[in-house]
């Protein structure tokens, strides 16, 4: 399915300050750029390095004042999905290097402290199953509530609430997925449905491949609001601090931020 993505960007640095963006569509085998553009207000620099897991890049710069950029972008999504609930999951013992960090705590996601209650609510399932009904879990539980959370918010926070964004749905859905011994991901990216439009947050969890050799990821969106054969990723992290869109080693203010994507 080919998206066409436009994302306009507008803050203010009061004094020279340093920054890194992950806005842009990856290059990946599942999706192919067709084309893409991204201007934006001249610098101190502006430095491109391998982002987590060589998936996409971030963008380093430095700039005081206001800043603007604007990225366009028309991909084709050619993402096989699998049938989550047929694909079982691996023993830890045969797990990839590249997994067993994503079942490790992170800085927003305590899995160990959440290990009692996986058992007690999923233990009857396993593998994609689990992973589902932990998704299903969620969305029957929480809320979508806009402004209700911020860069502080861990998944036991969102827990606790019961409220979030797309962020927070997928920390939490991270955290539940590492506590049953499921390598889980972060990942950022744009998906057509979203709503409202913005940056999106989904999940990726590593199962046994379908073909019966080594694993996979799939993705799964805890909002509902995506779908993995028609999701653009632009990053992946253990959580929101490896993949954010922005981040700042100085203070900066958001003025304005705008996203389209739409199909075709």
């Amino acid at each position: 399915m080919p998206l066409a993505i436009a994302t306009s960007l507008v803050c203010h640095f009061d004094q020279p300050t340093d920054f890194m963006l992950q806005i842009e569509a990856a290059i990946l085998p599942e999706q192919r750029l067709i084309s893409s553009r991204i201007d934006c207000t001249p610098g101190d620099h502006f430095a491109r390095v391998p982002a987590q897991e060589h998936i996409g890049d971030r963008i380093w710069l430095r700039h005081a004042g206001e800043f603007r950029v604007d990225y366009g972008a028309k991909l084709q999504i050619g993402r096989k999905v699998a049938d989550l609930a047929s694909l079982a999951a691996l023993e830890p013992h045969e797990l990839p290097g590249e997994a067993v960090d994503y079942m490790l705590d992170s800085r927003y996601c305590d899995a160990t402290s959440f290990q009692p209650f996986v058992e007690e609510q999923f233990g009857q399932l396993a593998g994609g199953e689990r992973v589902l009904a932990m998704r299903d879990w969620i969305a029957e539980h929480f809320r979508y509530v806009p402004g209700s959370s911020d860069i502080h918010t861990t998944a036991t926070d969102s827990f606790m609430a019961r409220r979030g964004v797309c962020r927070d749905y997928a920390h939490v859905l991270i955290t539940l997925a590492r506590a049953s011994t499921i390598p889980a991901r972060y990942v950022s990216g744009y998906g057509p449905d979203v709503t409202p439009q913005d940056f999106h947050a989904v999940v990726e969890v590593f199962l046994a491949d379908p073909s019966g050799e080594g694993g996979t990821w799939q993705i799964v969106d805890a909002t509902g609001m995506s779908d993995g054969s028609e999701f653009a990723k632009i990053a992946v992290g253990r959580d929101a601090a490896d993949a954010g869109f922005m981040t700042s080693y100085g203070f900066s203010t958001l003025i304005a931020k705008d996203i389209s994507v739409e199909r075709g």
